[in-house]
């Protein structure tokens, strides 16, 4: 992939898409996998905000059951085995284990049993995909003792017993992401990162005709025109709106933090413990890459989404809920070896608290507002980006003379994806190249999918590059192939977006600086800019109030 902003020459899209999250991308690629000229902008990495600050999981919803939302929980389970067809290295079925404690009647095992028979007959397509062995089976209720040898980490105390259903995880969001962006490149579509969305071009007829950007890497200005432009700036699509409004924001969208920790604590690999609070708030602690992923909340946030960062407050009331629901001294802060947040947009007033409202989006005509040619997204979850991207599309087609058929996207491979059978993919990586080690193997098979190859050469071709430098078998050639093909531009996109190498926390200065390294000599960094970049990369990967 090249930024294609740096050798722009006044090309007219038909579509110019702003934010390069999980929504801009899906429509990134829906609308050039349907033959249109698209351009992508995003201010910042790809998938460097909120689409980067989730569970890791691709659910159906389950919770909204009880508010009725019955279509929401249907398209979910519907998008989450599109997911698994289409992303089958990235997305697989996970057992969730759900407690049962006589705390609460929300949690007793009658009610969330027949929540749960709800949720398997509107997955009724659950064993349709293309893989057999993705097939999810229907939910079961076990036992105290049962539940107990699943997960000994258990608070036995008021414990009756545990649901187990399945839903689906992502082994790695901000890639899975990336693979729609791949996607939508491959079909044609120009995108470019770091590339910020300042105004708009209003033609004279008053009807929007693009945006106006910059690119922040080098500072140069660009007027991008497009017969339809599409907001996806997702906790920024009022912000962005307001540039076109001459000022003036939505008054729609509200923005709800949520953050996770990881800690070095592990649980059982076997199942994702799915419990609530005392207060009646589910969260999860999810087995990930050998560590234990926590989270998430649902606080408002108010105040500028540039402005936001996660903090030591925030992660103390984590761990505060944690340890009510599963005892004192469950987790203490100084085990986090990670924090993460984000900021969901939410387009629904009526609700007293974030955690009560819809995930439901919105997709605005602005022409009500007497801006024709723009389009506003906004909400949204990650699971249903790809159907979100075809309803947009959709209205697109409606509005426009454009031709363009109907969305190809749930029918095929992500780039990079097409693996008929992963475990298979993965045995046979293993007998070709014996020479690297099967974790190294597994990690680049699952996390670079048909992409492979490119990244063993790498290390083929200077052992340097081959160095490990994480317990998942994670080697240095991802770094260079992260420059070279994937747009990566800063330290941080290499190690937090392209690479796990600082998923899991911050991997040590040794390791730190190997990868700082690669980065300036492929980026043509002095030394002041290396540093720069380390610097700001460690500060990244500080814990929120804890000293050094």
């Amino acid at each position: 992939m090249q930024r294609f902003i740096e050798h722009y020459q006044g090309r007219m899209y038909d579509v110019v898409v702003i934010g390069g999250g999980i929504t801009g991308a899906s429509v990134a690629y829906d609308a050039a996998s349907r033959g249109l000229r698209v351009a992508l902008l995003e201010k910042n990495d790809f998938s460097g905000a909120t689409s980067a600050a989730t569970s890791k999981l691709i659910h159906g919803s389950l919770r909204y059951l009880a508010n009725m939302e019955f279509s929401l929980v249907r398209e979910s389970l519907k998008e989450r085995k599109i997911l698994e067809d289409i992303a089958p290295n990235f997305v697989y079925p996970v057992p969730m284990l759900m407690t049962h404690y006589k705390s609460s009647l929300k949690n007793s095992k009658w009610f969330i049993k027949a929540g749960l028979t709800l949720y398997d007959i509107l997955s009724y397509d659950r064993g349709k995909t293309w893989d057999e062995s993705k097939k999810i089976p229907l939910h079961k209720t076990i036992s105290t003792k049962k539940a107990l040898e699943m997960q000994p980490c258990l608070k036995e105390q008021g414990l009756t017993g545990a649901s187990v259903f399945y839903d689906c995880m992502s082994i790695f969001p901000e890639r899975l992401t990336l693979a729609f962006i791949k996607s939508a490149v491959a079909f044609g579509a120009e995108v470019a990162n770091y590339a910020k969305v300042d105004g708009f071009v209003v033609d004279r007829a008053g009807r929007v005709a693009g945006v106006n950007a910059i690119d922040l890497l080098n500072g140069a200005r660009h007027e991008i025109r497009g017969h339809i432009t599409i907001n996806c700036g997702g906790p920024w699509a009022d912000i962005i709106l307001g540039l076109a409004k001459k000022g003036e924001v939505s008054e729609t969208l509200r923005r709800s933090e949520g953050i996770h920790i990881i800690t070095g604590k592990k649980i059982n690999e076997g199942s994702v413990v799915a419990t609530m609070t005392p207060r009646g708030r589910h969260f999860f602690l999810i087995p990930w890459r050998r560590h234990t992923l926590i989270g998430t909340t649902d606080k408002e946030y108010v105040g500028s989404p540039d402005d936001y960062r996660v903090t030591r407050q925030s992660i103390a009331e984590l761990i505060d809920e944690v340890n009510a629901t599963f005892g004192s001294g469950f987790v203490k802060f100084e085990d986090v070896l990670h924090a993460y947040g984000g900021l969901r947009p939410l387009v629904e007033e009526q609700t007293e608290g974030t955690y009560e409202s819809s995930r439901k989006y919105e997709i605005y005509d602005n022409a009500s507002d007497g801006l024709q040619g723009l389009i506003t997204v906004e909400g949204g979850k990650y699971t249903t980006s790809r159907n979100l991207a075809e309803k947009v599309m959709d209205l697109v087609r409606e509005k426009t003379e454009m031709p363009m058929g109907p969305t190809i996207t749930d029918r095929r491979y992500l780039f990079g994806c097409g693996i008929r059978d992963v475990p298979a993919f993965i045995e046979s990586l293993r007998k070709r190249y014996s020479g690297f080690g099967r974790d190294t193997l597994e990690y680049l098979g699952r996390h670079y999918g048909t992409e492979f190859e490119q990244v063993l050469h790498i290390a083929e071709q200077d052992g340097e590059y081959a160095e490990v430098v994480s317990d998942d078998g994670e080697i240095l050639a991802e770094a260079v192939f992260a420059v070279r093909h994937e747009m990566a531009r800063r330290l941080s996109d290499i190690v937090l977006r392209r690479t796990g190498i600082a998923t899991l926390g911050n991997p040590g200065e040794e390791i730190m600086r190997k990868v700082a390294a690669i980065a300036a000599r492929e980026l043509n960094w002095d030394d002041r800019k290396t540093e720069e970049e380390y610097r700001s990369t460690m500060e990244l990967l500080k814990i929120p109030g804890r000293e050094g």
